[in-house]
């Protein structure tokens, strides 16, 4: 006899919608209060500094601010996958390069 499959641990259905672990882990991350739509700016240099405002004034970072800003900048990258546009990517990689500059890292 087959046995049932249980539902992914990813996804968790809440009025008839799949909710995604890794957007609550953006929206209410215990390291950063990001500020709301970072990551749908054009500007790499925006997010960058948005990313180094939001680490700075956490309480909460368990890392330096430079480490936690660039986490959770890798994080959403790497969450977002496939379905990533190309050009939403180029300019999310470019983000990575202006958080050095903001943090003057080589």
């Amino acid at each position: 006899m087959a046995r049932p499959r249980k539902k992914s641990s990813k996804t968790k259905s809440r009025g008839g919608k799949n909710r995604r672990w890794s957007a609550r882990v953006t929206q209410r991350s215990n390291a950063l209060d990001l500020e709301p739509k970072v990551f749908r700016s054009m500007s790499p240099r925006q997010i960058a500094l948005s990313l180094k405002r939001s680490a700075e004034r956490s309480k909460r970072r368990k890392a330096k601010p430079y480490q936690s800003a660039m986490s959770m900048l890798n994080f959403y990258i790497n969450r977002a996958g496939k379905n990533l546009p190309k050009s939403r990517r180029r300019v999310l990689e470019r983000a990575k390069d202006e958080l050095r500059d903001v943090f003057g890292r080589d």
